[in-house]
């Protein structure tokens, strides 16, 4: 369950910022939670049938899964209207990796908050 709501966390993040910082990136307050739910959920279910695939006809690009995953999320969650708008190359390009960063970084950081505050409850409770 944690680990969905960091996907969650980190992609509302992450869209939050492309928006904000990439020219020709759009979200509609309207459909922001359901660009975020699509997002995180494609990527969740993307990521191993990438990697999957990568790793049978593609194994040159592994160290890109991530990248590849990121734009087809992004990709299926401009499918739904008013949410998420992407208009441009240089848009695309900007989005994924920024999406990326913050989502490949923010889900490392909050689990290793989570992780690191749990044994810290552990170890007290244990004394």
């Amino acid at each position: 369950m944690i680990h969905v709501l960091i996907n969650l966390a980190t992609a509302a993040i992450g869209l939050l910022l492309a928006g904000w910082i990439v020219p020709g990136v759009v979200l509609q307050p309207s459909g922001f939670l359901v660009a975020v739910v699509v997002f995180a959920l494609a990527q969740g279910v993307l990521g191993p049938f990438v990697f999957n695939m990568a790793r049978q006809y593609a194994a040159p690009i592994l160290g890109g899964i991530g990248l590849v995953t990121t734009l087809i999320a992004l990709a299926i969650a401009t499918l739904f209207d008013g949410g998420l708008t992407i208009s441009g190359f240089m848009a695309w390009v900007g989005a994924t990796l920024l999406v990326w960063i913050v989502t490949a970084l923010g889900g490392w950081i909050l689990a290793w908050l989570f992780i690191t505050r749990r044994s810290e409850r552990k170890s007290k409770t244990a004394q």
